[in-house]
């Protein structure tokens, strides 16, 4: 019996339980697609991994079925999703990584981009690949192509950890103790090698570790840093060490969020507004007059208003990474954040890695004398609710009720139809969208409003409405 490729294949990724939806026997016949789809006979391919006790053996059976269609395979080991995409990017071929990022331990996946790491998703080729593998699954074959391609090695860790230096320069930041949780995942290699001085010169940091072991079992807590619960061990380390910031990673390391030296967090908003200034001044110092910086529907709206009073110019796009990387490319944007923790850089092939985001931040800290909070609060000027999840069976019916009870009590409220339902009152400033899950029961509010009264107010409201059905 095959494996049925339809419950793994999604829309961005592939992600299954391993020896159920995600077998050697699958990963061989997606590595033939691989290469039959995006037409890579002849061409070369990257494969890497992470730290999941399934990753090599993915990585091998990968190779197996790329080489087999043609096309020349290097290996580049244990490595985080931003180093495929790195990978991708500096040495202009196609890639895949395995990685279920934050999922639990019996997971794995594959995520895949183009060369000059163009994601591969649902709209640029992944479900042909879906449906080329299956017919391999299904006949049982994979035919041998006429030129069989290679397989070699390379570490790009090194190259890596030197061209996010050459981005960001923190030789000169005063000095900063910093915790970083990687969650035992792929974090524990990464920084090491870039904010450490195993590869590279040392840097005025002094790196308080956690779990830099790398097991794909989290032994110590999901590597999920979006549940507040992931968080407790990093905040209270930060308190321990008296430490001026605390960086914890997901488990591909692509994702990272911020704590302050009271442990308390900082909303990924204000991280993407941090890195907006900074990204925009950088290429208005490079000529660019009004640098144009993403972010998605539902960060803080500081966001586009401290892009425009930088000279920026704001583009508001929906969520999801591929959505964010095609306006990324089409407006030749400098930056793109989105409130999930994932931060988009033009000097990084558009593509998301929560390193390059921790640096700007952490330059931000160093270069000037006030601690985090402090400094933090320019950017983070409202309340927010956070993500909060209903589970409701008729996800549309509760939409509507909350647009009848709004446009029934107060005509101001302003709807608009863009990835969920967004509402906004524009003279009390307050927002909140509504967004139905594409794979869960579940409808997800987010609110926000100049302070904590109206926001609870509102959130209160808009949850009644929504459950009473």
């Amino acid at each position: 019996m095959t494996t049925d490729l339809s419950s793994s294949f999604k829309a961005y990724d592939v992600r299954g339980i391993v020896g159920e939806s995600i077998t050697a026997e699958s990963v061989r016949a997606t590595g033939a697609a691989f290469v039959d789809v995006l037409g890579l006979a002849g061409s070369g391919v990257v494969v890497g991994g992470d730290m999941r006790p399934s990753s090599p053996e993915f990585v091998a059976a990968f190779a197996e079925g790329a080489t087999r269609r043609g096309a020349d395979v290097t290996v580049i080991g244990s490595i985080s999703t931003d180093e495929l995409y790195f990978a991708c990017g500096t040495l202009d071929c196609a890639g895949a990584t395995f990685t279920a990022s934050h999922n639990p331990a019996a997971y794995n996946g594959i995520k895949m981009a183009k060369a000059g790491a163009v994601p591969v998703s649902s709209d640029t080729g992944l479900y042909e690949i879906r449906d080329t593998a299956q017919g391999y699954l299904d006949s049982g074959e994979i035919p041998a192509a006429e030129r069989q391609g290679t397989v070699s090695e390379r570490d790009v860790l090194g190259d890596y950890a030197r061209y996010l230096r050459s981005l960001v320069d923190l030789s000169g930041i005063r000095p900063l103790k910093v915790v970083v949780d990687a969650g035992n995942g792929m974090a524990g290699l990464t920084t090491p090698a870039v904010l450490g001085d195993t590869l590279l010169p040392a840097l005025p940091l002094e790196i308080e570790p956690l779990y830099f072991e790398l097991d794909g079992t989290f032994p110590n807590h999901p590597a999920n840093p979006l549940e507040p619960a992931n968080l407790v061990d990093l905040q209270n380390a930060v308190r321990e060490h008296g430490a001026d910031i605390g960086l914890a990673f997901d488990g591909d390391a692509d994702r990272c969020f911020v704590v302050d030296q009271n442990g308390d967090p900082v909303s990924p908003s204000a991280v993407a507004a941090i890195v907006a200034e900074r990204e925009i001044a950088r290429a208005q110092a490079g000529g660019e007059e009004h640098p144009v910086v993403i972010h998605n529907l539902i960060t803080s709206k500081a966001v586009p208003e401290l892009i425009e009073a930088n000279g920026g110019r704001a583009v508001r796009t929906r969520v999801g990474h591929s959505f964010i990387k095609a306006v990324m490319a089409s407006e030749h944007a400098v930056f793109g954040g989105e409130h999930s923790a994932h931060y988009y850089f033009k000097d990084f092939f558009n593509a998301d890695t929560g390193m390059l985001a921790a640096m700007h931040v952490l330059a931000a800290l160093g270069e000037q004398d006030a601690p985090l909070s402090e400094l933090m609060d320019r950017y983070d000027p409202y309340t927010a609710s956070g993500e909060i999840n209903s589970e409701i069976e008729d996800k549309a019916a509760a939409v509507d009720r909350v647009r009848a009870h709004f446009a029934a009590e107060d005509p101001a409220v302003t709807v608009e139809d863009m990835d969920g339902t967004t509402f906004t009152h524009p003279e009390q400033g307050w927002w909140f969208n509504l967004r139905p899950s594409n794979t869960e029961p579940f409808l997800r509010l987010n609110v926000e409003a100049p302070d904590s009264a109206t926001m609870e107010t509102v959130r209160d409201t808009v949850l009644r409405i929504v459950r009473e059905g």
